[in-house]
């Protein structure tokens, strides 16, 4: 397992830069990219919120392991990532509200604070306070996807009066070097945590400076900025509108549920399926990352003037291509007759789907929800996909531990199977609208919007 792991590590980084690279060779560059002001505003933007991404991913691989070092059952640690979800979720709701409340550069700097509190609860071994620890990272979570893209966009607009044809290509480039940083971000904790030998608990520990220098540069740098605040009810009202009103809306939103659900259970169960055959948990994250850059490159290829392949068809893709590794997952994880390499071979094909699956699904939902019901619309998708997950880990909660794990992904192929019967549902209703289809480059060069 361990040879395993670092040969695919090898395999999917090079196929990656490679496809970058000649990538990078065929693009022309932008306007946006010469106005010497429009980049220094973006390095403001990209130092503070890299750094808050780099300290997320550095927590991610040791997570489940450092519960177990701690000695806690299975279904106690189901329990704390039980409490992490539904407070993303519950957070989650309110996030818009608060930061527009609060402001947005306070907001940024209240992550940094909330999540270094976080990384400090996981250097004690009482369950009260690692709860406590989970509900704080599910607060710094829902800060993180919603301050920072909003500081961002009222900055860009308001205050530099930048056209707004260039925020999708900021955001583009952002989900790259995100995947970069978290594959980066994988090898540091295991640097850490078994290279330099000291502990699960070392990741968690490296993050707090990271977190730290983001707030004090968003402190430092960054002006601050409000914005109206509308009513939590008035949001959710008008987003189960749109979500009732409209077919497509009501699609993409089972599919996000059902699809994104699967995948909280898939960050659940990794790690009691390949660590007990001694993988290097770092580089397994870091090839799970590289697979999925992988898939987001394969989906800046084929949405292409060369292939000019639709949104659509790669949702399609990805959740045909998970539906198959779930159902490898039931033989592979099969009581006595476990085989690590095709557990982890599937685990790849579900992190290259997710490649492929969320950059399709954002374009399709800028599309499809009108820009002043998306926080309503996303509040509703939230609640049965995090519900889900939920229900999914406390059910594996009350499983037998050998049983469990494939009985899980015998679920959650069904509710695969599920998501697909959605996908061919909004590919019945959308075939023909000219709407949800990538335009051909004229001109300027094309950014996927990520």
């Amino acid at each position: 397992m361990l040879v395993t792991a670092y040969i695919a590590f090898v395999v999917l980084l090079a196929s990656c830069l490679g496809l970058e690279l000649s990538r990078c060779r065929a693009k022309p560059s932008g306007r946006a990219c010469s106005n010497p002001s429009f980049v220094r505003f973006q390095l403001d933007f990209y130092q503070v919120y890299f750094l808050a991404l780099a300290a997320d991913w550095l927590q991610a691989p040791y997570l489940y392991k450092l519960y177990q070092h701690y000695h806690f059952l299975e279904g106690q640690i189901a329990i704390l990532y039980v409490c992490g979800l539904a407070s993303t979720v519950l957070f989650g709701l309110v996030a818009s509200s608060l930061v527009d409340w609060l402001g947005r550069k306070k907001s940024c700097v209240l992550f940094s604070l909330t999540y270094s509190l976080c990384c400090l609860t996981k250097l004690s071994r009482d369950y009260f306070v690692l709860l406590v620890g989970r509900a704080l990272g599910g607060l710094s979570t829902a800060l993180l996807f919603s301050a920072f893209e909003a500081w961002y966009i009222h900055e860009h607009v308001e205050r530099h009066d930048f056209p707004a044809e260039w925020i999708p290509a900021t955001f583009a480039r952002a989900a790259f070097w995100n995947h970069v940083l978290a594959v980066v971000a994988g090898v540091a904790a295991e640097a850490v945590a078994c290279w330099m030998g000291l502990g699960p608990v070392a990741p968690f520990v490296a993050a707090i400076p990271l977190l730290a220098l983001a707030g004090a540069l968003a402190l430092h740098n960054w002006g601050e900025n409000y914005d109206r605040q509308r009513a939590f009810s008035r949001t959710c009202a008008g987003g189960l509108r749109c979500l009732l009103s409209d077919r497509r809306v009501l699609l993409l939103g089972t599919i996000q549920a059902l699809f994104e659900s699967v995948i909280f259970i898939f960050v659940f169960l990794w790690t009691p399926v390949l660590d007990p055959h001694g993988a290097p948990l770092g580089i397994i994250f870091s090839s799970f990352m590289a697979a999925s850059l992988l898939g987001s490159s394969l989906y800046r290829i084929a949405t292409s003037k060369r292939y000019h392949l639709q949104p659509v068809h790669l949702v399609s893709l990805a959740v045909l291509i998970v539906v198959f590794s779930l159902f490898m997952l039931t033989f592979s994880t099969s009581p006595g007759q476990e085989s690590p390499v095709e557990s982890f071979i599937a685990f790849l094909l579900i992190e290259l789907a997710c490649g492929l699956y969320f950059p399709s699904m954002s374009f399709l939902r800028r599309k499809v929800i009108p820009e002043t019901e998306q926080a309503g619309v996303l509040n509703w998708f939230r609640v049965p996909l995090h519900l889900l997950a939920c229900l999914g880990l406390l059910v594996l909660h009350d499983s037998d531990r050998k049983t469990g794990t494939r009985n899980m992904f015998s679920i959650c192929s069904a509710v695969m199977v599920m998501a697909l019967l959605a996908v061919v549902g909004l590919f019945t209703v959308v075939r023909h609208d000219a709407e949800l289809r990538v335009p051909s480059p004229t001109g300027e060069p094309y950014a996927p919007e990520l």
